[in-house]
C-alpha cells in the first residue's frame, strides 16, 4: 500500500503545484521564447522542475526518511535545480550563460553521492563466480561518468512538448519493477515518487503544453534516475544486468549516441546546440509533436519490457 499513497500523494503535491509555479512564472517573464531552433510557436512559462524536485523531494523524506540516498537526492537535485533556473532565467531574458558554471556544478554532484555510500563498486561474472573490485578511483570514475551522462542525456531529449516527462515515467515504472522483483523496498518507493510527480507534470507539459520543465528539471530527472539504477543494479552488477538500467534508459541514451556520432561526422562540436536530435528527425520526416512523442514512448517501452525480461532471466 506505501506504493499506492507515494505514488498518489506526489501526483497531487505536482499536480497542485504545478498552476502555482507556472503562474508565478508567467508574471515573472520567466518563459521559454521561441527561436529558429526550438518547435514551439508561443512563449511558454519555466520553471515546472522545481514542483518535480519538490514532489520527489517530499515524498522521499515522507515515505523513507533521512537515509544517504535521501540526502544525496536532496543535496545533488537542489544544486541542479538552482543553477538551471539560473540558466532558464538567462533564457528567458535572451541571455547565454556560460557553460563553465553549469560544467562545474554537473561534475561536482556526478561526485556528489559517492561520500553517501552510493557508487558503482565492480563488476561480476554472471554466475557470480568472480568479481572485478574497482578501485576507489575507478569507482568514482564510472559513477560520476554515469551519472553526468545521464544529466546530459535527459537535457538533450527535453525538446518535444512531454518527452523528457513520458520517458521519465516510463524508466521510472521499470525502475520500480526492478526494484520490487530485487526487493529494493527503498529504490522502489524513490522511483514510484519519480513515476507519480513527472505523470502528474505530463498532464501540463503534453502537447501544446502549457510549462516546461527547464534545464533546472531535465537535470534533476536525469541525476535521480542514475542515482537509483546505481542503487539498484549497478552498485555491484553482472555483466548482464548493467543491461537493465540501459535498456531502462534506452531513449536518451541512444538519441545521445545518435546526436554525438552525426555531430563527429559532420565536424560540429559535441556540445553546440542543432536539430539533429531523433525527435527534430521525426518531425522533419514529417510526423507531428504527438506522433514524435508518441513513437519514443513506444521506443522507451520496448526497451523497458526488455530490461524487465532480462531481470526475470537472471532471478
Amino acid at each position: 500500500m506505501i506504493y499506492i499513497y507515494t505514488l498518489g500523494s506526489a501526483f497531487l503535491l505536482v499536480f497542485f503545484l504545478v498552476p502555482i509555479v507556472r503562474e508565478a512564472a508567467r508574471r515573472l517573464g520567466f518563459v521559454d521564447r521561441p527561436t529558429m531552433r526550438k518547435v514551439h510557436k508561443i512563449p511558454v512559462p519555466l520553471s515546472g522542475g522545481l514542483a518535480i524536485y519538490i514532489g520527489v523531494i517530499s515524498m522521499a523524506w515522507i515515505f523513507v526518511g533521512d537515509t544517504a540516498i535521501v540526502r544525496a537526492l536532496t543535496l545533488g537535485g537542489g544544486l541542479l535545480v538552482a543553477i538551471g533556473l539560473v540558466d532558464d532565467g538567462f533564457k528567458a531574458y535572451g541571455k547565454e550563460f556560460p557553460v563553465w558554471p553549469r560544467l562545474i556544478v554537473y561534475i561536482g554532484v556526478a561526485m556528489l553521492p559517492v561520500p553517501f555510500g552510493i557508487a558503482i563498486h565492480g563488476i561480476s561474472a554472471p554466475s557470480h563466480s568472480a568479481m572485478l573490485i574497482f578501485s576507489d578511483g575507478w569507482s568514482i570514475f564510472f559513477t560520476a561518468l554515469w551519472i553526468f551522462s545521464l544529466i546530459n542525456m535527459m537535457n538533450f531529449i527535453d525538446g518535444v512538448d512531454g518527452l523528457a516527462s513520458g520517458v521519465c515515467v516510463i524508466s521510472s515504472f521499470t525502475l520500480f519493477i526492478a526494484s520490487l522483483l530485487g526487493s529494493q523496498g527503498v529504490i522502489a518507493i524513490l522511483a514510484i515518487a519519480l513515476a507519480g510527480s513527472c505523470l502528474a507534470f505530463l498532464t501540463y507539459n503534453f502537447h501544446p503544453a502549457k510549462i516546461f520543465m527547464g534545464d533546472a528539471g531535465a537535470t534533476f530527472l536525469g541525476y535521480t534516475l542514475a542515482v537509483l539504477a546505481i542503487e539498484g543494479t549497478l552498485k555491484g552488477a553482472t555483466f548482464l544486468s548493467v543491461l537493465v538500467p540501459l535498456l531502462a534508459l534506452g531513449v536518451p541514451i541512444l538519441d545521445t549516441v545518435i546526436v554525438f556520432t552525426r555531430r563527429l561526422i559532420e565536424g560540429k562540436g559535441l556540445h553546440r546546440a542543432d536539430k539533429l536530435h531523433t525527435h527534430h528527425t521525426l518531425m522533419r520526416w514529417g510526423l507531428t509533436q504527438v506522433q514524435t512523442v508518441s513513437f519514443l514512448y513506444l521506443i522507451a517501452a520496448v526497451f523497458s519490457l526488455m530490461s524487465i525480461v532480462i531481470l526475470l532471466i537472471l532471478r
